[in-house]
């Protein structure tokens, strides 16, 4: 989407338009610039409605703003766009700084907008050569035809036309749909990975003992619908034991979680090319014989037998 005089995040990436809010609010934040005013000179930079949203109602919170905008949105990026209302709530109810979080977690949204970038690149060879056999039954037809083979007629006047139609129709449709279920298997499905973590670093940062630090990350869970939290208690356990500040140790854990998560996610992208050759060859080829090879040599022996 463009719009006069700025460049717009495209809407086939709603991740990466997430995280060039988040990114610009970071920086805008650290620089000084007031919340109000940032989120203002977010939403005319980048075009996003939700920024806009927020933008217009200064007045009511963000995270009010935000959850309400997203009922509608695709679900991951409505998670994602959860992910940074649930951070600036938690921010703001534990007075602390906000910018070094939102700078991860926009890093955190670019690695995932990437791999599903990486996932769109390895369905293109197979659907395009998915779209090529889709073409060949036509082809098979009309080079029937060229020859003087009537395979239309074949196709649709005779009974093993219509056992070849019924039969090809269902393998184009099983293809299609195995194709659709596999590259939704593939996506991301946690736009925040290690967010529990950034937000409980963010809780203890503005001095808040752990107990009360947890209960604030436990209910913008909850409130927001976040991934259950993970790794937490963990890091906890080791700061206490260890005498070292939870923050430091919890925003690493969060970074791990999040390569974790690209890895997996680019390791699935990767696969995805590979599996979807299985429709191809299991579904969409056959389709081609049953509805372009077969009418053709039925027409063949129809027309040589009846010559003699």
């Amino acid at each position: 989407m463009r719009a006069r005089g700025r460049t717009v995040p495209s809407r086939t990436e709603p991740l990466a338009e997430v995280a060039a809010v988040t990114q610009r609010l970071s920086v805008l934040l650290a620089a000084g610039v007031t919340p109000g005013s940032a989120w203002q000179h977010v939403a005319t930079s980048t075009g996003s409605v939700v920024a806009a949203r927020v933008a217009a109602s200064p007045s009511a919170p963000v995270a009010d703003t935000v959850l309400a905008e997203v009922e509608a949105l695709d679900p991951v990026e409505g998670a994602a766009w959860r992910g940074l209302a649930a951070a600036w709530t938690v921010a703001t109810r534990a007075g602390a700084p906000l910018a070094p979080c939102l700078r991860r977690y926009a890093q955190s949204l670019r690695d995932l907008a990437q791999t599903q970038r990486d996932a769109s690149v390895a369905l293109a060879a197979p659907a395009a050569t998915a779209r090529m056999v889709l073409a060949l039954p036509v082809v098979g037809v009309l080079f029937g035809m060229a020859l003087g083979f009537n395979t239309l007629a074949v196709l649709f006047g005779t009974p093993v036309g219509w056992v070849c139609l019924a039969v090809g129709a269902a393998l184009m449709a099983t293809a299609w749909r195995w194709n659709a279920a596999m590259v939704v298997a593939a996506r991301p499905k946690d736009p925040a990975p290690g967010i529990s973590c950034d937000l409980m670093a963010i809780a203890v940062s503005g001095g808040n003992a752990l107990d009360h630090a947890r209960s604030i990350v436990d209910e913008a869970v909850v409130r927001f619908s976040l991934p259950a939290v993970v790794g937490v208690d963990e890091v906890l356990e080791l700061s206490r034991s260890a005498g070292v500040p939870a923050a430091d140790l919890l925003t690493s854990e969060a970074e791990e979680l999040r390569r974790v998560a690209t890895a997996r996610a680019q390791e699935s992208a990767a696969a995805l090319g590979v599996r979807l050759m299985l429709p191809l060859g299991l579904c969409i080829l056959p389709a081609f014989m049953v509805l372009g090879v077969l009418p053709l040599l039925v027409a063949v022996i129809t027309s040589t037998v009846g010559s003699f």
